[in-house]
């Protein structure tokens, strides 16, 4: 009667053994956030045929200079003999275009359109990605010390915000590129444009980064690793950019996304009203703004920089909407 039991026993003490061998044969492997992520954005295809598309327009802005350069492109070369001097458009059909010419060439003046696009290109990102780092840092600055301190602090900080919302911008941009002249902080002519336009837009834009961060700063402020650093004796500025800020990237990082493309529409609203990027230097908005008495005799002209805009302001807005969705840890 004692074998069976002496069986049964033997048995099950063979068990934890066979588990733990088994186990150190597979080996479970965690996942960070950051690869937790990674595997959310690209389930999403709409989003990474954005990204892809940002990833070229980026290269496209950064390398203009050498691509005009190795195809032998010149955004400001006159090619007279395109133009039928009756009509001042270009001949032929589709604006111009050729083998020579990919994109056409602009009416009155004859100018390559594939060589001002790309020229038009790396204006463009400049000044969206100029005003939105100054945003971005002005804005996560004042939100942080916002959501922490709280009190009249962050009662300060918030009507300040509503100053600036409530400001119109557009007629301020215009009155100050207007108003400015060559010579001015001693810069004159494109660099002059360009840093006007990136004060202008980034600095009355930060508000809107201000009030996500202060929103996300007031749920964080008091979760443990705060309340841990506050016992061992760490001061504000330390929790702020060591403790808080890290946490916050997510947010910024998505944000920062989604405001490039409204940065680039500013850019190009302010170039098409002229108060912008001055001809002769190509942009997107000036080229629209010339297009215009023009546009029934060679509707080609406005179409190439209104679908250029359309296609940058598009992928970034999909590259921002899937990076929401991959850091969002409530998504599924």
């Amino acid at each position: 009667m004692t074998a069976p039991i002496e069986t049964t026993q033997a048995q099950a003490a063979a068990q934890p053994e066979a588990i733990l061998a088994g186990a150190g044969r597979k080996t479970i492997e965690g996942r960070s956030l950051g690869q937790i992520a990674w595997m959310r954005f690209k389930r999403d295809k709409v989003a990474v045929a954005g990204g892809v598309v940002v990833i070229l327009l980026v290269l496209l802005a950064v390398l203009a200079k050498p691509i005009e350069s190795v195809f032998g492109l010149d955004p400001n070369a006159f090619h007279q003999d395109l133009i039928d001097p009756s009509t001042t458009v270009p001949k032929g059909g589709w604006g111009g275009m050729s083998m020579h010419h990919l994109l056409g060439v602009d009416p009155q003046y004859g100018r390559d359109l594939l060589a001002r696009i790309i020229e038009g290109s790396w204006v463009s990102m400049i000044v969206a990605t100029g005003a939105t780092l100054l945003s971005v840092i002005i804005g996560s600055v004042m939100g942080l010390i916002a959501g922490y301190y709280g009190g009249w602090v962050d009662s300060l900080i918030s009507r300040v915000m509503d100053i600036f919302l409530a400001f119109p911008l557009l007629l301020f941009a215009i009155s100050i590129s207007a108003s400015l002249q060559d010579g001015a902080f001693g810069l004159a002519g494109l660099k002059l444009r360009i840093c006007v336009l990136i004060f202008v837009i980034g600095f009355f834009n930060w508000p809107y980064m201000g009030r996500i961060v202060r929103g996300q700063t007031l749920s964080l402020r008091e979760r443990e690793f705060v309340e841990a650093s506050r016992s061992l004796g760490a001061r504000g500025p330390f929790i702020l950019f060591r403790e808080l800020l890290p946490n916050l990237v997510a947010p910024i990082l998505v944000y920062s996304t989604l405001l490039i493309p409204t940065n680039i529409l500013f850019e190009a609203a302010l170039s098409f009203l002229g108060v912008g990027i001055s001809p002769p230097q190509a942009s997107w908005g000036g080229m629209l703004n010339s297009a215009i008495d023009l546009f029934y005799a060679d509707p080609e002209y406005m179409v190439v920089p209104g679908v250029a805009i359309f296609i940058t302001v598009l992928a970034f807005n999909l590259l921002g909407d899937g990076l929401r969705d991959a850091l969002d840890p409530r998504s599924k």
